[in-house]
């Protein structure tokens, strides 16, 4: 799976320096991975939460940190659409972000 927009995830651990190990990982896992739908991408990670509109919500570093993503399976691509703090995430809607 191509994850789109690496930079965003170097800006906000620039920000947020405890993220940098857990945002590194999650992509190398996500880039190494081939999906082709979601019960395939929860058993590699279970709390993923699929939230409507082709978007993923993931939780970094023990739900410290939230990733919501738009996925296309077909063309194993992942757009970050949202990167930001727990409490930042409240106040957005996943399924629009």
């Amino acid at each position: 799976m191509r994850v789109i927009a690496r930079p965003k995830l170097i800006a906000f651990w620039k920000t947020h320096p405890d993220s940098e190990t857990p945002l590194r990982i999650w992509f190398k896992k996500i880039e190494q991975s081939k999906w082709k739908s979601i019960n395939d991408l929860r058993k590699d990670f279970p709390t993923a939460d699929y939230v409507g509109n082709d978007r993923v919500v993931f939780d970094i570093k023990g739900n410290k940190y939230r990733i919501i993503v738009l996925v296309f399976f077909t063309g194993q691509k992942m757009y970050i659409r949202f990167i930001g703090t727990h409490a930042e995430y409240d106040k957005i809607d996943a399924r629009t972000a």
